[in-house]
């Protein structure tokens, strides 16, 4: 590791000392390495605690950076420090950008075009539905989806991007290797197999909630753009939008009904300006001509390697689930029944239905196996919006 990667690392493990002091000493003295070079007599002329002044003079805070680098390549996981190459061009124009990012997975893909797609933890059956059929669209064309592994929208961001063979970048509010939400273990699993784990905290730091306005500037600093599928008043997804209008990305929403709660954060958004967003394509509009230019190509290599052979859209997967036409007539009867929106309890069904039981279940789980529906907790089922 090189002195100033080294040096970035160590301040970055200073406690109290944050991004924006460090990056403020940076620009003092014009890179971290010749922080550690300053004599006692120089270090007592900063304006830094005691504490924080303690952790240069001793060395401790280059200990420290020694030892976390032995234990995170013991543990498989890499650090990207600011001055590297591949740390990712649009994140280094933020204000105060990440010293570091501890990663698990691929960096390369770091560095591609990538949409953010956040939301309402609390999601609805609309917002899961039309999450992941963005996430679907947005992936299959080759751009890379990003959110935060958090339950609800986030998840179904990362789901549905992956669902067509696409790349994802994951991007915690705590330490790289604690996976949080726990219920999230396997989805944090397919991620780093085939995309991106990233984290500005160190290894080991629970996930306290101040930490998730912070990682919100990583998840939009990262992309070129962010859609809010479903929001609420107050959620932190407003944050993440704010910080994205900051950055001078593009802001994306999806209209939904008023009455809604989780509705009212993307109609908020609208209203002041947002770009409304019914599909992939107007995602599309407002990307700069020479990433457009290079989207079609990124496809077909993606669809390619997801058994899609030479399908432009790059959506193998998807095409693969077959349409109503294929359906019998006792699937296509009981298909009409279930909604996009919400759900239907099977007991609801069964009425409706006038199906036995032992039949119902037979034809519920053939159009689940056919990706026509989904079987949601409780006993509720509803139409996949395909």
């Amino acid at each position: 590791m090189s002195d100033e990667r080294q040096s970035l690392l160590a301040l970055s493990l200073i406690p109290g000392l944050g991004t924006t002091g460090a990056h403020q000493l940076i620009r003092r003295f014009g890179s971290a390495s010749r922080l550690f070079g300053l004599s006692h007599k120089d270090c007592r002329q900063l304006d830094l605690s005691k504490d924080v002044l303690a952790w240069f003079q001793s060395g401790w805070a280059q200990r420290s950076a020694e030892k976390t680098r032995k234990q995170v390549e013991e543990a498989g996981i890499g650090i990207l420090a600011m001055c590297d190459p591949d740390y990712p061009h649009l994140l280094k124009t933020i204000f105060e950008c990440p010293l570091v990012l501890y990663f698990r997975g691929h960096l390369k893909l770091l560095q591609q075009p990538a949409i953010a797609i956040v939301g309402s933890r609390r999601c609805s059956v609309y917002g899961r539905q039309v999450t992941e059929k963005l996430a679907r669209e947005i992936a299959a064309l080759g751009l890379v989806v990003t959110s935060g592994l958090a339950r609800g929208i986030d998840s179904c961001a990362h789901l549905g991007a992956l669902e067509v063979g696409g790349r994802t970048v994951a991007v915690l509010g705590s330490g790289v290797d604690v996976i949080y939400p726990k219920e999230n273990a396997k989805l944090y699993a397919r991620i780093v197999e085939t995309g991106c784990v990233v984290s500005e905290f160190p290894c080991g730091t629970f996930p306290g909630p101040q930490n998730f306005p912070i990682r919100n500037r990583i998840i939009s600093g990262l992309s070129y753009g962010t859609l809010i599928t479903e929001a609420a008043e107050f959620s932190g997804s407003l944050i993440t939008a704010r910080l994205t209008l900051e950055q001078n990305r593009e802001l994306w929403a999806v209209p939904g009904n008023i009455t809604n709660p989780g509705s009212y954060g993307p109609n908020y958004l609208i209203k002041q300006g947002a770009r409304v967003v019914l599909d992939a394509q107007d995602i599309l509009e407002e990307l700069p001509p020479y990433l457009l230019a290079g989207l079609s190509s990124r496809a077909r290599v993606q669809a390619g390697a997801s058994g899609g052979g030479n399908d432009p859209s790059g959506a193998g997967t998807e095409a693969s689930a077959p349409g109503e036409e294929q359906l019998s007539e006792a699937e296509k009867r009981l298909l009409k029944q279930l909604p996009v929106e919400s759900s239907v309890h099977f007991d609801a069904l069964v009425r409706a239905s006038g199906l036995g039981l032992q039949q119902l279940n037979e034809l519920l789980l053939t159009l689940e196996l056919k990706s026509q529906i989904r079987a949601l907790p409780g006993r509720q089922y509803t139409r996949k919006l395909l």
